[in-house]
């Protein structure tokens, strides 16, 4: 298999793993979610590549659904890192080096940490130091033409959104609080830009903050239903699924 079709297999199985995610978050899935796409996949390989590309997410319906998480479920994501294992050391940081691979560190880290706290067994990948999207960005608008501190930001926060999960906390949750104008911005030119995806996934920071009480430029809950309307996916609905679930204790809190 050539590597574009080994990217198109990954890609697929990874929309299939979404679609089970999404169900299990709506009490649809049954038992051994994660276990059972590996076991009924024609490519166990990929399917194992896909527990990597959702990540995180895989937890939402335990975080937000009250699901368990069977043995099986556990031991599909830690062959997942066994078969796909993370880099022993990232590259050095912007400017110095590509923003990918500590994007790829902040990502595994998430999986690796809830997949600890639900299982009991130990954090298979460590915190990444240094990353740089810890970073503030500064208050340039970009009126220059040139994209900006918080354009480049925000894009690289909603690559990092499956860390956008109750359940986690670090220096990358500490830069979104620090900066939720820079989120808004971003989701809205994403909108603006007709990058669904994008401003889904930058959306799901602002949901939250505001499920933690953050003070906001504005409201995530009607663009989170905006964009689910617009629809775009099994990826997009799992995170406009997830984002409601985080915004519905917010609402009830305002009522």
């Amino acid at each position: 298999m050539s590597p574009d079709q080994s990217q198109t297999a990954f890609a697929a199985s990874a929309a299939d793993l979404a679609v089970r995610a999404l169900d299990a978050l709506r009490g649809v899935e049954g038992a051994a979610l994660v276990a059972r796409h590996v076991e009924e996949a024609a490519d166990p390989k990929a399917a194992l590549a896909a527990i990597r590309l959702v990540g995180a997410d895989l937890f939402a319906p335990h975080l937000l659904a009250d699901a368990v998480l069977l043995p099986e479920d556990a031991m599909a994501v830690v062959q997942s890192f066994t078969v796909f294992p993370p880099p022993v050391s990232v590259p050095a940081a912007p400017p110095a080096g590509p923003a990918e691979p500590w994007i790829a560190a902040w990502r595994d880290w998430a999986t690796s940490a809830l997949l600890a706290r639900f299982s009991g067994g130990e954090t298979l990948v460590p915190e990444p130091v240094g990353a740089p999207v810890a970073e503030e960005p500064d208050a340039s608008d970009g009126s220059d033409g040139s994209d900006s501190d918080w354009q480049r930001w925000s894009v690289r926060m909603g690559q990092l959104s499956p860390l956008a999960l109750p359940g986690l906390d670090g220096p990358v949750h500490a830069a979104a609080r620090r900066a939720p104008l820079a989120l808004a911005r971003g989701a809205s030119r994403a909108v603006l830009r007709r990058d669904f995806p994008t401003a889904m996934r930058i959306t799901r920071w602002l949901a939250l903050l505001a499920a933690e009480g953050a003070r906001l430029p504005l409201d995530p809950a009607p663009l989170v239903e905006h964009l689910r309307l617009l629809g775009g996916g099994p990826r997009l609905a799992l995170d406009a699924a997830i984002a409601g679930r985080l915004l519905a204790p917010a609402r009830r809190d305002r009522a």
